[in-house]
Parts: C-alpha cells; structure tokens; sequence
C-alpha cells in the first residue's frame, strides 16, 4: 500500500509525551538504580555476617543498640508507605490537588524519619572507630541515611514544582516514580533494621 501523504507518516504530534509504569524510561532507571542500591545493601549485611562468624563475641566490646529509635523508625517508615501509595495513585490519575497534598505528607514523613535517625545514631553505643563492628553499623546506617536524605529531598523539589510549575506530564511521572522508589528506602530499612538492632541480640 502507498501512502498518498509522507508527512503525514512522521506525524508524532499525537503520540503521549510520557507514559507510566515499564512504558516510562524513569521506571526502568528508578528499577535499575534499585537493583545496585539493593546490591550495595547486600553485600554490606553479608559484610557483617562474616564479621560476627570471625568473632568470639559480637557486638564487640558494646552493648546491642537501644531498640526505642529504630523501633519507632521502622514503624513510621511503614507507615509512610500509605501517604506514598496514596500519591503514587493521584500522580497516575494527573489529579494535582491530591498529589500536592500527597507530596506535603510524604515530605513530612521523611523529615520526621531522618530527626527519628538522629536518636538512633546516638544509641548505637558504638563509634565508627571503635572496632570492626562499629565500622559495619556505621556503614549500614550512613548508606540508609543517605538514602533516606536524597529522596526526602527529592520529594521537597518534587513538592516545589508541584506548586509552583511547569506542571508537565512527566512531572506527575516523577512523583509516581519518587514513591516506587520510596517504597525501596523503606524495604531496605526494614533489612538494616533487623541486622543492626536484632542481630546483635540473635
């Protein structure tokens, strides 16, 4: 068949500008970014493992963390996963007033997370010096505070743009996005929560 028209063949001006879920390139780069973290995470808790089967006493020369901070951490980081599915729905239904909303809360959940994390440093009755096992801990907890950091800024700049524009497809995208990633910062601290706080006691 012969088309009469060739410009009409290379009009794209009718195709969608972004798209969710696996037709977007930032959910492939969101999961590709998951599976390193989560790799970076692994091999940190085999990390201490291996550790505490070389060592006569674990912790070494401290007491196990203090459970109250993590324990509350853990229960708001589940927590935030409500506001985040909430969001991530609003963002796929292009529903602004409800992910403005969305994003006030998520960001409110992961200030708290990180004040929360504060305590939970000053509890780990070891310093990152001390011996290897205060290095193992330091490492497990700096690499979650540092992911829980980016992507509570993230979802401040996220927040931001929501108010004040461009408000573009792709933006509703982000948001979604920035919750699918969330939901990893809070599988990953429920892992590193359970090596640090109760592995020491096991």
């Amino acid at each position: 068949m012969k088309l009469e028209n060739t410009d009409d063949a290379l009009d794209v001006s009718t195709l969608p500008t972004f798209a969710f879920g696996t037709r977007s390139p930032m959910w492939w780069g969101t999961l590709g970014m998951i599976v390193v973290e989560g790799m970076v995470f692994a091999l940190t808790i085999m990390t201490y493992f291996y550790l505490r089967s070389r060592s006569p006493t674990w912790p070494q020369q401290a007491p196990p963390p203090d459970l109250l901070w993590g324990s509350i951490n853990a229960a708001l980081m589940v927590a935030s996963g409500i506001p985040n599915w909430w969001t991530k729905r609003a963002a796929e239904q292009l529903d602004l007033r409800r992910v403005r909303i969305g994003m006030a809360v998520c960001v409110a959940f992961g200030v708290a997370c990180l004040l929360v994390r504060i305590g939970e440093f000053a509890t780990l009755n070891v310093r990152w010096d001390t011996n290897a096992y205060g290095s193992v801990v330091w490492m497990l907890m700096g690499l979650h505070t540092m992911h829980l950091l980016t992507d509570t800024w993230d979802s401040a700049v996220l927040a931001v743009l929501m108010w004040t524009g461009p408000l573009e497809g792709k933006r509703f995208v982000d948001v979604a996005e920035n919750a699918g990633y969330w939901y990893f910062v809070v599988i990953s601290w429920l892992a590193v929560y359970a090596v640090v706080f109760w592995g020491a006691r096991a």
